[in-house]
């Protein structure tokens, strides 16, 4: 111990003292020397001199570091007692550890003022309190019900793990002067562990970011260009209700934080080396090509409620981090449904939501983010919603994070939607409008032909008036919560029995059509009329200006039997199970050769909306809308069922596209566009069975006469040439 260094030290006999490697590469022992530390930046970070260990708590009065060897070390080899004086700098508690090893494990005791009613100021001296700012977590001897109930949580914390740091920045990072839209995007959103879980997966290490690597020839083949990771930030997989978890169920999905800079543990084979694997997979898919987007949980965390467990940021600044009731500061306010609200516009959490951010595409390669119950981010200490909340535009004005595309899933649990009018300038949003409207369009209602048409055009009601753009709006028809594609043309009521809440967890209102029976089928007329209706559907996202999305799954016709909110289904019903790229070939087959007819298309993926005006150097305007008959667009028939529509192409080499939607009941013989030389040639006909339903463009057959018959509840996609 040098002289100066007042920070208190005690050692103890942890498991595995012996293998303790120091930074400097020498076997090392406790007790570690110690000096006052730094307060910037929070976290562990280590050099070759040792680690400093810093955390904020502006209110705390006692700071203590406990240091083990291993994940499951009974007691910490060295508890460190940090000085108010030398350790403790404008609301940040610091120290440095000469020589401590990478591979330590860590947590932190601190002790202060509990007022819980008055200010919410929560303290606890007993427990051990997990580091926001982990790089790395072991939730090894992590016990979710006991620490709800225990005071004491030595024997079951989640421990932060001292981690050698990244070298530079990943590989085929996005480089500065890219704009960050979505122009030309096509977006597959994935569970890292389910879509290689499977045994059908056929990988050497399921579940994981390198199993995932295995896969990437697969989403080449499809065509898309980005994958969008339900959330890989640590979470509590134990975050479930007690029946739920009483059927062995677990929180699956990951909406469930702790730790925000740290990858998710059970994704990794070794959690020390978490980063540099999670790293490598980013780096792997931008070899092929393809971009990597996370869907980011900053609007609640896993501490819950008032029976939650304490994990970290309430046992550190509890007033700070979290919204509470004015009048009764014990109380979380719960705009998320999910026992607290993060009070992302604090000085100090906006801080630390954008450094997290910024960390996940500098360091660790990161392409952009969607983010869960976005519009939790427009509301104030108080919990109302502000005209400009800081937040999202410090999210959008940093020099980082500005040339990365930002995702707002834009409503929250409590009945704020920012959809069309999210806060800032360059957010895209989720389209609930455009999933609701084509759902209920293709299952056969009637009348909605004026808003499918404006929702297939960009949806410029909600965006042109802030000079925003297509790339926007965020198309889909399904995503992880709700029904997966063949569900929806297969059920007409959800069936969540399996989650242990008697079914009444859940969306009860799908906008879905079971084809006349409900879930399992050998009717063949059934099932034929459901691979149409699916084509139905992922043809008309592909032909929609905007950024289409698709659930991974959805290509091959995946069924989760009914359930649409599999969150703690970590079994074969939320798997991608690989036998179905074989089984349902055909569907996957229409999947890939939709993604290639919009890619070659640039009328399709253009950034802007559609005027009406002719395309320069074409004698076409650039959108012609039709009905049963030309120029006719049934836009006041509350009846209506049928809409056609022609876009011209915007270069000479690209050739126009005639579209006929017709979700009625009955055959149409619909009229076609006249042209100055060539011919229709047909592309898709989802009508028709495999492989007639969809044709590259070498194999398309050209189309005679001045009508196609398009049957009942089918979608007609035609291309001109010569």
């Amino acid at each position: 111990m040098l002289p100066q260094d007042k920070a208190s030290t005690q050692g103890e006999g942890g498991a595995g003292n012996a293998n303790l490697i120091s930074t400097t590469g020498r076997k090392a022992a406790p007790p570690f020397m110690v000096l006052p530390g730094s307060r910037f930046p929070p976290g562990a970070t280590v050099s070759a001199e040792g680690v400093n260990f810093c955390i904020f708590s502006r209110h705390a009065k006692r700071a203590e570091l406990l240091l083990y060897a291993a994940a499951d070390s009974s007691t910490p080899f060295q508890m460190i007692l940090l000085d108010p004086e030398l350790n403790h700098s404008f609301f940040f508690w610091h120290v440095f550890v000469k020589e401590l090893p990478v591979g330590t494990y860590y947590t932190w005791r601190m002790d202060g003022p509990n007022d819980t009613t008055a200010t919410g100021r929560r303290f606890y001296p007993d427990i051990e309190l997990l580091d926001p700012w982990a790089k790395a977590v072991s939730d090894t001897l992590w016990k979710r019900q006991p620490a709800c109930s225990e005071q004491d949580s030595s024997s079951k914390s989640l421990r932060a793990i001292v981690i050698e740091p990244l070298p530079g920045t990943a590989t085929g990072a996005m480089p500065c002067w890219r704009e960050p839209d979505l122009e030309g995007a096509v977006i597959y959103e994935l569970h890292v562990g389910g879509f290689t879980r499977h045994p059908s997966a056929a990988v050497v290490h399921p579940g994981t970011f390198t199993a995932l690597k295995e896969k990437i020839p697969y989403l080449q083949s499809l065509g898309i260009t980005h994958v969008e990771f339900l959330p890989v930030m640590a979470f509590d997989t134990h975050d479930v209700q007690p029946g739920v978890a009483a059927r062995g169920l677990c929180n699956y999905w990951g909406y469930s934080t702790h730790s925000f800079w740290a990858p998710h543990p059970d994704y990794c084979l070794d959690p020390v080396r978490a980063t540099w694997e999670f790293r490598d997979l980013v780096d792997a898919l931008h070899a092929a090509n393809i971009r990597v987007l996370l869907d980011v949980v900053f609007n609640h965390t896993a501490e819950g409620g008032e029976t939650g467990p304490v994990i970290n940021f309430r046992g550190l600044a509890n007033d700070i981090f979290y919204h509470l009731d004015v009048s009764d500061r014990r109380r979380y306010l719960d705009f998320t449904g999910c026992g607290n609200t993060v009070n992302c516009n604090h000085p100090m959490v906006t801080r630390f939501i954008v450094h997290c951010l910024e960390y996940w595409v500098e360091i660790l390669g990161v392409d952009g983010f969607r983010f869960d119950l976005a519009s939790i981010f427009a509301r104030g200490d108080n919990g109302l919603p502000l005209a400009n909340p800081p937040l999202p535009w410090a999210i959008e004005s940093s020099h980082i994070l500005s040339r990365v595309p930002l995702i707002a899933e834009a409503w929250d649990a409590a009945g704020l939607y920012h959809v069309g009018a999210f806060p800032g300038m360059a957010w895209s949003e989720w389209n609930g409008q455009y999933r609701d409207v084509m759902r209920r369009f293709v299952r056969g209602d009637p009348g909605l032909v004026g808003e499918v048409a404006t929702r297939i055009s960009g949806s410029a009601d909600l965006y042109a008036r802030d000079e925003r753009k297509p790339t926007n709006s965020i198309n889909f028809i399904t995503c992880h919560d709700g029904f997966t594609l063949y569900d929806l043309v297969s059920y007409n009521s959800k069936h969540n029995e399996a989650n242990g809440e008697d079914n009444r967890d859940g969306n009860n209102d799908n906008m879905s059509w079971n084809c006349g029976v409900e879930g399992e089928s050998d009717n063949p007329a059934v099932l034929k009329l459901r691979w149409q209706q699916a084509k139905n559907l992922l043809t008309i996202l592909m032909v929609s200006r905007g950024v289409p999305m698709l659930l991974a799954g959805d290509e091959v016709l995946r069924t989760q039997h009914g359930n649409n909110n599999a969150y703690c289904q970590n079994n074969d019903l939320s798997w991608f199970d690989w036998r179905f790229v074989e089984r349902n070939a055909d569907m996957l087959r229409h999947t890939r050769e939709l993604i290639a007819l919009r890619q070659r298309h640039p009328s399709l993926t253009s950034n802007r909306f559609f005027t009406g005006l002719l395309v320069p150097g074409r004698d076409r305007v650039d959108i012609t809308w039709h009905g049963a008959r030309l120029n006719e667009p049934l836009w006041h028939d509350a009846q209506a069922r049928i809409l056609a529509f022609t876009i011209a192409g915007q270069r000479e080499d690209e050739e126009d596209l005639h579209v006929v939607l017709n979700m009625s009941d009955q055959p149409l013989g619909a009229p076609l566009p006249s042209l100055r030389s060539g011919c229709w040639h047909l592309a898709i006909d989802t009508a028709q069975p495999a492989p007639a339903d969809i044709f590259v463009r070498e194999n398309q057959m050209p189309v005679g006469g001045e009508f196609y018959p398009v049957g009942s509840r089918s979608v007609v996609v035609l291309e001109a040439r010569a």
